[in-house]
């Protein structure tokens, strides 16, 4: 991608936020994650602010669970960024299943960013899609240092490719799963169309274990700590997070 001197090219990052948020009930019985408040704001707007601090233009929310609320909130964008919403309805797809519908309904780019509604990962995301468009690969992911501190480390990363993810391994070797995976990455829509059923649900995690040992998934090393509000805990470092960060500034 060519940028110009003052233009700002188009970047789309998809925002998978349709899941139910079990593990922060009684929370979410009545509220998507994305809307949980955070500092006195919903998730949802520190996390939009991120991305477009990041270059990111465009946002595809796949929502399902209480998405409608997230719709009301956000509308047709927030800091600038123009959002569009693909909807799962009641029949969750899974992390991969709900690109696949979206690829389907038209409302991914040929190359796009992936996070989960839940996450805030702190990447510097021009560099992130850099790394991505020089290695000539499908997919790219970025991973922190770990071992072992903020959770399981699930990445093996060398030489600027993720050369292991997997997600199931019990007790990860310290000297080889150094890497956890920060929150986001970015895809191609051929990938998607390509690797994931069109019916039926789908995760994200066995394709990136799958194209990890295809040598096909990218790298690119994270150096600060990603957040997540996916539990109590999560959500009370978030808020400390936020406590001791200046605000967003204005676009």
């Amino acid at each position: 991608m060519i940028e110009l001197p003052g233009v700002r090219p188009r970047r789309q990052c998809v925002i998978l936020a349709g899941g139910f948020g079990t593990r922060m009930r009684p929370l979410t019985e009545r509220c998507p994650k994305s809307m949980l408040p955070a500092a006195g704001k919903p998730f949802v707007d520190h996390q939009l602010a991120w991305l477009a601090a990041e270059g990111i233009t465009d946002v595809v929310f796949s929502i399902g669970y209480h998405g409608e609320m997230i719709r009301d909130y956000v509308g047709a964008g927030l800091w600038g960024l123009r959002v569009v919403y693909v909807d799962e309805g009641s029949e969750l797809r899974g992390t991969a299943g709900a690109l696949r519908l979206a690829s389907r309904e038209g409302a991914l780019d040929p190359a796009f960013a992936v996070v989960y509604g839940d996450s805030y990962p702190r990447v510097p995301l021009r560099p992130l899609w850099d790394a991505f468009t020089s290695s000539g690969l499908p997919a790219a992911m970025a991973a922190l240092r770990n071992r072992g501190k903020w959770d399981r480390s699930n990445v093996v990363f060398r030489g600027g490719r993720i050369v292991l993810y997997d997600k199931t391994v019990r007790d990860p070797a310290p000297d080889e799963f150094e890497y956890i995976d920060s929150g986001v990455s970015i895809l191609t829509r051929g990938l998607i169309d390509g690797r994931v059923p069109e019916t039926g649900p789908s995760d994200l995690a066995p394709l990136f274990h799958s194209l990890s040992r295809e040598g096909l998934l990218a790298g690119f090393e994270a150096t600060q700590r990603f957040y997540e509000i996916g539990s109590p805990q999560g959500l009370s470092d978030f808020e400390a997070f936020l406590a001791s960060t200046p605000p967003d500034p204005p676009l």
